[in-house]
């Protein structure tokens, strides 16, 4: 996202409200394609698999792939066999649904769902539209509950479970509409879903209200080489130079995380899913770089050896693993 529209859209005031005839179309629109989105899931045969959809109602990056991350972990763990699908923003695959197998370039799969497959070992499955790619994965027994990344506003997808996921520092932002505001939908969505998932603590009073709301804190684990795979410990970065690049929704708290650790940080951030190139790596004499592990995935091809990674997950409380996995047990 632009950072200057970041801070128009994230601020208390709305700058850009005479946009607003604009921010009505967008909205008469989105709740035209909604209404008829949900008419033709009522038609369609609902999957053989339990269905958990994981989004936001605000644009911009808020933490939904390490929760996604996150929950299809616990399912495992609780003898499921977890599916992710994801529409693949910015990958380019020359056939829809694709499976991401070892070695896939983000530019045909897309960052984050290359990220997801490292990051969890499940399958991921890219398809634009949803509803194919989750047929697909069924018809090809990969397992038996999908987990669907940013699809909330994707209706054509039958789903027995919804969360929607806020960026704790930057909330609903001026609650106005887009392109006057960050608001794909009302916060009167929120009746509908099952669960809330603040990423932080939020920051400002809250405008929202729901009986099952909890906070998701990304907890930074380790550094990784990005050549070698080498792991070193978080007190390494203490006292260092550090060059940051991010190239994701909120890249402050990136820079923020880095600078609790004790580095010194030259923070340099990019709009989210940006393609970096070899000239965006450069450092200074003494400076080490450091990237996260969605902008990694697309920089392994010409990294220099002072690239590392930090590796985060996200932790949530007990009761709300408690919740999900109630719920999950529930769905018939």
């Amino acid at each position: 996202m632009n950072r200057r529209v970041d801070r128009w859209w994230y601020g208390a005031s709305r700058p850009l409200w005479i946009l607003w005839p604009l921010a009505w179309l967008y909205r008469y629109v989105a709740e035209r394609r909604k209404h008829k989105a949900l008419a033709t899931r009522a038609t369609g045969a609902a999957f053989a698999a339990p269905v958990i959809v994981v989004g936001n109602i605000t644009a911009g990056g808020t933490g939904k792939s390490p929760l996604t991350a996150w929950l299809v972990e616990t399912l495992r763990n609780e003898g499921w066999r977890p599916v992710i699908l994801t529409r693949g923003y910015g990958g380019r695959a020359e056939h829809y649904p694709v499976e991401v197998i070892n070695g896939m370039s983000a530019n045909v799969a897309g960052d984050e769902p290359v990220m997801l497959a490292s990051m969890t070992g499940c399958p991921v499955v890219v398809d634009p539209k949803r509803v194919r790619g989750a047929a697909w994965a069924i018809e090809q027994q990969l397992g038996d509950i999908l987990v669907c990344d940013d699809g909330l506003q994707h209706y054509q997808l039958p789903r027995q479970l919804e969360i929607a996921v806020f960026d704790g520092e930057r909330g609903v932002g001026n609650g106005a509409p887009i392109p006057v505001g960050p608001m794909r939908e009302p916060v009167s969505r929120l009746a509908t879903v099952d669960f809330v998932v603040f990423n932080g603590e939020p920051k400002t009073p809250l405008a929202i209200t729901h009986p099952n709301l909890y906070v998701m804190n990304l907890q930074p684990r380790a550094l990784r080489h990005l050549g070698s795979g080498e792991i070193r410990e978080l007190s390494w970065l203490s006292g260092k130079q550090v060059k940051a690049v991010a190239g994701i929704g909120n890249p402050s708290r990136f820079f923020n995380t880095l600078n609790e650790l004790g580095a010194i940080v030259q923070g340099n951030s990019f709009p989210d899913h940006y393609q970096f190139r070899r000239d965006d790596l450069q450092v200074e004499e003494g400076q080490l770089l450091v990237m996260t592990a969605k902008d990694a995935v697309k920089c392994q091809a010409f990294a220099h050896d002072r690239c590392w990674v930090l590796e985060v997950a996200a932790t949530l409380p007990q009761s709300f693993r408690e919740a999900l996995l109630l719920a999950v047990k529930s769905i018939n």
